[in-house]
């Protein structure tokens, strides 16, 4: 009987073990930067927002809160938001790894999750940027969009790779 679920045995273990490799390996380099204000992987992509901001003419600068461990975007004369270690989306990106290489398929699985990496990447600057657009202009949908519609993007975004990766990759004989 058991012999029926070891496919299935294999792949949950595998995904399992890289997610919490991965997990940890993150956790000790978010240990390695205590103190040092936001991490400097989270500072990258508030730098990045700013300057894409800029360039669309939404005059934005940042707000170092060291002891706080957050980085603040000051848009169009106002805080809109605040940049704080969740926003990076690498907790996104640790699930998006496990899951593809729980179906390892050899050189193409490495191909496949750095493309899918560059576009989380991409998807969670436009999502910080849509963010503070949202709330430099429509403040009172704010929550709405930071709760619901941008997470619903984010992980919208990593199902459909999923489903591409499982459905032309990983299922294909």
């Amino acid at each position: 009987m058991l012999k029926d679920f070891k496919p299935v045995l294999g792949i949950l273990l595998r995904f399992i073990i890289i997610y919490l490799v991965l997990l940890f390996a993150y956790q000790f380099f978010l240990n390695s930067e205590k103190g040092l204000g936001l991490d400097s992987f989270s500072r990258m992509i508030a730098d990045q927002v700013s300057y894409l901001q800029n360039g669309m003419n939404c005059p934005t600068q940042l707000y170092d809160d060291v002891k706080n461990e957050q980085v603040w975007f000051y848009v169009k004369d106002s805080y809109t938001t605040r940049m704080v270690e969740g926003c990076n989306a690498i907790s996104v990106m640790i699930l998006f790894v496990s899951f593809v290489f729980a179906f390892y398929k050899g050189a193409k699985t490495f191909v496949f999750v750095g493309i899918g990496l560059v576009l989380l990447y991409i998807m969670n600057l436009l999502r910080i940027v849509g963010l503070n657009i949202v709330m430099a202009d429509h403040k009172e949908y704010g929550k709405v969009f930071h709760d619901f519609i941008f997470p619903a993007i984010i992980y919208g975004s990593v199902v459909v790779l999923w489903l591409v990766w499982i459905k032309f990759f990983a299922l294909k004989k």
